[in-house]
């Protein structure tokens, strides 16, 4: 059996994709969780061979979750399954160390042929998104220069959270938060919040509700 940590926010949703990987005969949902420390949390008890997480989440978002999934056990498999699957979020996912990534848009069956191909350490990208990466420009230049703890930065001052927010989120010290503000701001060539969130609102990083 292929030992699955199944990461969303919205408990029906992970309910319906369970019962669709467990349907398949050689998987299991051995844990879930809604946030990212949840997720690290299950991930420490439960050993997945596979951790499917979705993007976005309250607080920190799946690219951290990546993140300190590899940081921990460099060996981690993560496959990203999410609507938000602009470019740069699928390039970004990948070049953190996830081996798939799957638009929810997909036919239920490109997750389950996803699985199974993270399991044999080969990548997947669902077809819509393998040929919109060959044949689309690449916009993560932008955000080439940036760390991924800069990047998760970026993603929730976008969205409006204070500096303090941001400090308890990515377990940080205040002052950190607002160092690493100013740098990623020279990095990006922005210097209003306005400016960060129309980048971000550009890049497809927040929805445009937030803006």
């Amino acid at each position: 059996m292929i030992r699955l940590l199944l990461v969303d926010d919205h408990p029906v949703v992970r309910a319906g994709y369970s019962h669709l990987l467990e349907q398949d005969g050689d998987m299991k949902v051995v844990a879930q969780a809604a946030s990212v420390d949840e997720a690290c949390a299950q991930f420490a008890i439960h050993e997945p061979e596979i951790t499917i997480t979705d993007l976005a989440m309250p607080g920190s978002s799946g690219l951290e979750l990546i993140r300190r999934l590899r940081e921990r056990d460099p060996r981690a498999r993560t496959l990203v399954f999410s609507m938000h699957d602009t470019n740069l979020l699928v390039q970004r996912a990948l070049e953190l160390g996830a081996l798939g990534f799957v638009s929810k848009s997909s036919p239920p069956e490109c997750l389950i042929e996803a699985v199974h191909s993270v399991r044999d350490g080969r990548r997947y990208l669902s077809p819509a998104l393998a040929e919109r990466l060959r044949n689309g420009a690449d916009e993560s230049q932008a955000f080439d220069s940036l760390t991924q703890r800069e990047f998760e930065l970026f993603r929730l001052l976008s969205r409006g959270e204070s500096v303090a927010t941001c400090a308890n989120t990515l377990h940080l010290s205040p002052k950190t938060v607002s160092n690493l503000q100013s740098l990623l701001k020279d990095k990006l060539g922005v210097h209003t919040t306005a400016a960060m969130v129309h980048l971000a609102l550009r890049h497809g990083l927040i929805p445009a509700e937030l803006a």
